[in-house]
């Protein structure tokens, strides 16, 4: 997930390697204006500018954007990189078709002042598209992280989640179905689409993402991909 799909015809999503072009959430690209909320390498960036969209790649981490600067010489592919919270974008209001998040600001970012900031961003009927983990994964998930086959934590207060790992402390928000379509229609969004992700059969492990397992996912849905147009 660190390199630049050179050539590639399509996008892989989420921990499985779901192909984009099976799942259908993405509008036409060419000559459209994006912004990706949570960056990281831009490799989902340098995708969207190959296919022909205008965009712009947004991530408060310096050393992450330092790779994606990499990146685009190594590839011979220009486009803004911006170090800034998704929570407050230095742009203009009103100035994207298209706002995305394939997690960064959809997991680090404290979801009430990341969508509205991304409304803010967009023009009228524009869309905001985004990937997270699934409430069932995060309530299947033990205290280390681990999903299990059963419920591990309630469901009333889900929102932000602390934890500590072997890299430190941190924290990631997760909401819920409900909450995620309260906070979209109270900040101005029409919901379009709930895509629910499973593990494409024959999938394996993701080994850099060992803490759900590909037979679990066939099972339920992993991950979750929202659709939301600014009214």
């Amino acid at each position: 997930m660190g390199t630049y799909p050179v050539g590639c015809r399509r996008h892989l999503l989420g921990y499985f390697r779901a192909p984009e072009n099976g799942i259908h959430v993405l509008p036409g690209l060419h000559e459209t204006d994006v912004i990706e909320l949570g960056c990281g390498t831009a490799y989902f960036s340098a995708w969207l500018a190959r296919r022909g969209a205008r965009v712009v790649g947004v991530d408060l981490n310096p050393d992450q954007l330092e790779r994606a600067r990499r990146f685009q010489r190594e590839f011979e592919l220009e486009f803004p990189l911006i170090e800034a919270s998704a929570e407050e974008v230095p742009l203009p209001d009103g100035s994207f078709d298209l706002a995305l998040s394939e997690y960064g600001a959809s997991t680090w970012c404290d979801p009430k002042k990341w969508v509205p900031e991304a409304k803010r961003l967009l023009r009228p009927g524009g869309r905001l598209i985004f990937m997270c983990n699934s409430t069932l994964l995060m309530l299947c998930s033990d205290a280390k992280g681990v999903v299990r086959e059963k419920l591990e934590r309630p469901q009333p207060g889900l929102y932000r989640i602390d934890w500590v790992d072997d890299d430190g402390e941190g924290c990631e928000f997760e909401l819920s179905h409900g909450d995620w379509i309260d906070l979209l229609r109270e900040t101005g969004f029409e919901l379009e689409r709930l895509v629910e992700l499973y593990a494409p059969e024959g999938a394996s492990d993701n080994p850099l993402w060992d803490f759900v397992s590909a037979e679990w996912a066939q099972k339920w849905p992993a991950e979750e991909i929202w659709v939301a147009r600014k009214l």
